[in-house]
């Protein structure tokens, strides 16, 4: 089967919607099918196209840039990829999924929308804007679909967009990918953060106002009295977050104040991962609204034996709520979640889950099954199993 994979966003761009991407191109290449991702050519030093692993990376020209979104002609690209492809997976939010969406239904391709999450943009006008165009071509891309990705049932039952489909929502387990963090690593990342005695607090995220990064850096104050060697270790994308520059500006002065019980460690690589979820004593994900619906990083710090204290929002509770591995807080709650901390780094033992548990609840193979179910196409026009055994047999 060839599968076209469109989204604005791909590597080497970090976030948990171009990870999810990449985990499903990967995957589906590794189990036969021909896969080529359309997406922005966000750097201009990245090569139009290119093969990585397999997989074909085709990008488009960026005419301009809105806060976080490009304007490009993907219409235009995806007019000429949706045909030479027999499946079409749309990831948004994303202004131009509703045409691609479109174009697929009249190519009589599968099209299948994987909803991440809404948009919301920081505060401004064009901002605002931004968000209302967004979000009507999104409800475009759902009106095509054959069928709509949710991550949980907890998300599609709250999000304003994914209840005016509920028909054609169909709920897959995000695709987890994680190795076991090596120990020897763990030891080395914790000696090089000074962390042989104090607990570690780990975030995984770009610096963002959605990721509620300013109740962790409040909440630390509260934090330190109970464990006075505390450290917050952050990794991911801090210094040039498009459209964040305000909000980093702000938190500068808090962050500094906290000198060296403040790490960044910038972007880590997949092969580094491990290792960082390993070496933290707990993970917090302090997302503040709907731009979150999930975070894979709660299932992969969980996978390397690590707990979560997480916001009580819609999707963003799932991970804790079907593992126990830790403990939900309510959003923008610095002090409930300085006591969401203390309860985990306190008593550790009572959030440790065997690996093999995370593993059965969040089983890639599944991811891929449901995936394969609604873009195989049977030459009648059909999908399903019977259509999937037959691409993955060599039918095709």
């Amino acid at each position: 089967m060839r599968v076209l994979i469109v989204l604005t966003y791909y590597r080497p761009h970090v976030s948990g919607l171009t990870i999810y991407a990449e985990r499903l191109a990967q995957q589906l290449t590794e189990r036969g099918h021909h896969v080529t991702v359309l997406c922005s050519r966000h750097d201009r030093s990245l090569p139009s196209r290119e093969l990585v692993d397999g997989v074909r990376i085709v990008r488009v020209p960026v005419l301009a840039r809105i806060s976080k979104g490009v304007v490009m002609p993907m219409p235009l690209w995806a007019l000429w990829h949706v045909w030479r492809h027999d499946a079409v997976s749309v990831h948004v939010p994303q202004f131009d999924g509703g045409a691609v969406a479109l174009i697929g239904r009249l190519a009589r391709r599968r099209t299948v929308v994987t909803y991440h999450c809404d948009l919301r943009l920081p505060e401004g006008l064009i901002n605002r804007l931004a968000d209302a165009a967004t979000y009507l071509m999104n409800l475009v891309a759902a009106g095509f679909a054959h069928e709509v990705v949710a991550y949980t049932e907890d998300y599609a039952d709250h999000s304003s967009l994914l209840k005016r489909f509920r028909g054609k929502v169909r709920v897959c387990p995000p695709p987890v990918v994680m190795d076991e963090p090596d120990p020897a690593a763990v030891e080395q990342l914790r000696a090089a953060w000074g962390a042989s005695e104090g607990p570690v607090i780990g975030m995984a995220a770009r610096l963002a106002t959605e990721k509620g990064v300013e109740f962790l850096v409040q909440a630390m104050p509260i934090v330190l009295e109970r464990f006075p060697d505390a450290r917050v270790v952050f990794a991911g994308a801090h210094a040039d977050v498009v459209g964040e520059a305000h909000y980093r500006a702000k938190l500068a002065p808090s962050i500094q104040r906290l000198g060296g019980r403040w790490r960044f460690v910038g972007e880590l690589g997949p092969d580094e991962m491990a290792a960082f979820f390993g070496a933290l004593d707990v993970l917090v994900v302090s997302s503040v609204n709907s731009t979150e619906s999930f975070g894979l990083v709660q299932v992969e710090a969980m996978l390397c034996g690590t707990p979560v204290v997480a916001t009580d929002l819609p999707g963003v509770r799932q991970p804790v709520a079907m593992t126990g591995m830790g403990v939900v807080v309510p959003p923008a709650d610095a002090a409930a979640l300085a006591a969401g901390l203390v309860e985990v780094v306190a008593e550790p033992d009572r959030y440790v889950v065997p690996r093999s548990r995370i593993q059965a609840r969040f089983d890639v193979s599944a991811t891929m099954a449901c995936y394969e179910d609604m873009l195989a196409t049977r030459p009648d026009g059909g999908h399903g199993a019977d259509a999937t055994a037959e691409v993955r047999h060599g039918t095709e």
